[in-house]
């Protein structure tokens, strides 16, 4: 979470011209996602080297998405869906591979917790409300993004995939 703060502190808070806070039922499921996956009794069995390992891989790949996506995001960056007066189109860097790293380093995050703590079945559970609540967040926001930027953010629409690399 630590390059979410640093960019919230770094930047210079611009009002929002446009905002739609109905994103924030997409942040709400994704967080019961979050938690579900940290019931059980995780602290009663051991954990298999392949989970480990993956959870691992997973954590890097969140962690590597975060601090470049929010670098790169720069002072676009916010919790609510909106746009600034002065918006413009991020396609390079992280956004150059998906439309939403942000997202895709939160997933990561997600399924190396599961993998490293939760079961199977709840992490099945955990994933189908993260996918949920991130749908509607990508829609809200990709709203947004087309009326502002028209057949230039239809073309990246197009080109590249929302947040789960290769999968369109």
């Amino acid at each position: 979470m630590a390059p979410f703060f640093i960019a919230r502190r770094n930047s210079n808070p611009v009002k929002a011209k446009e905002v739609d806070r109905r994103a924030r039922w997409g942040i709400v499921l994704v967080a019961l996602g979050f938690s579900l996956v940290w019931q059980g009794r995780f602290w009663e069995r051991s954990v298999a080297e392949w989970r480990v390992a993956v959870s691992l891989l997973f954590l890097l790949l969140a962690d590597l998405s975060a601090w470049t996506s929010t670098r790169a995001l720069g002072r676009h960056w916010r919790m609510d869906a909106g746009l600034n007066a002065d918006h413009s189109l991020v396609t390079s860097g992280p956004y150059g591979i998906v439309r939403h790293p942000i997202y895709t380093s939160m997933l990561c995050l997600l399924l190396s917790t599961g993998l490293m703590i939760g079961t199977l079945p709840l992490l099945a559970i955990a994933i189908g409300l993260f996918v949920l609540g991130t749908e509607i967040r990508v829609r809200i926001e990709e709203k947004l993004l087309a009326s502002r930027f028209g057949d230039r953010f239809s073309d990246y629409r197009r080109r590249v995939p929302a947040y789960i690399p290769f999968l369109r």
